[in-house]
């Protein structure tokens, strides 16, 4: 599988891995903000998402992001991962841990978890209207869920967009019968093994569960520092907040991935 991806500035690099809700363009303002820092980024679309297609059989993001790297002469890269994205940027360190120069996990998805009442009334509502085949429905409830929960000011121009995006997701997989390859044992009981500098950071108004997977990254992935808060956002703090990330991420990527 190609991956369609958007290569911006001149630096080390730095890959964007998007959130399930999101493609490649979740990472715009965000990488404004790294390109000035002096870094290249790397956003790709992963299958299924954005402008990448989703073939039917067994998905390996790893693999794909790996030919990526290969394609574009990256032997070493800083990997920033939001929710979906942070559980690839795991699958990526663990599979080629030497390709991965420092880990920054923004409110990571994790396996083997738990998920709480408020999650699992949401899983309902989503396949209650796919399966009814409203995906307008299906996507009002992921912008509910993930951005504008407990009746949050959001700039229209995000909402927009995170709806766009999901609208296109939902094109992209309903009918391809694909799955995303096994990890056995699952990535929760292997953080330990993931020895890269690991930044983890949530936004202040994301779901709880978020708040405890990122409380668990950063006491288990060996080389992590204190979880950072991002005040004023919710489930994508990269989109909502980009210069709170930013002045997070970059004094991070200066110390272990320096421009």
């Amino acid at each position: 599988m190609t991956l369609h991806r958007v290569v911006r500035g001149a630096g080390p690099d730095v890959l964007l891995l998007h959130a399930g809700i999101a493609d490649s363009r979740m990472w715009e303002p965000l990488a404004d903000r790294l390109v000035a820092a002096g870094y290249r980024t790397v956003a790709p679309d992963l299958p299924g998402f954005g402008r990448t297609p989703l073939e039917p059989g067994v998905v390996s993001n790893t693999a794909d992001l790996l030919a990526v790297l290969d394609e574009l002469g990256i032997e070493r890269a800083a990997v920033v991962g939001a929710s979906f994205g942070g559980r690839v940027a795991l699958e990526l360190s663990l599979r080629a841990p030497q390709r991965v120069r420092a880990l920054a996990l923004l409110a990571c998805w994790l396996d083997a978890f738990e998920w709480s009442d408020a999650l699992e009334v949401f899983d309902a509502e989503e396949t209650a209207a796919l399966e009814r085949d409203d995906v307008e429905d299906a996507v009002r409830a992921n912008v509910r869920m993930w951005l504008t929960r407990r009746g949050r000011a959001v700039d229209p121009a995000v909402v927009e967009l995170v709806t766009a995006m999901q609208r296109d997701a939902f094109a992209a997989q309903i009918g391809v019968d694909a799955e995303f390859e096994p990890n056995n044992p699952p990535l929760a009981e292997r953080l330990g093994e993931i020895a890269a500098p690991a930044l983890v950071a949530v936004g202040a108004d994301d779901v709880a569960d978020f708040h405890l997977l990122a409380r668990k990254l950063a006491a288990e992935l060996p080389n992590a520092e204190p979880v950072v808060t991002i005040p004023g956002a919710a489930h994508l703090p990269a989109l909502e907040r980009p210069d709170d990330v930013a002045a997070a991420l970059v004094p991070f990527l200066a110390r272990h991935a320096p421009a």
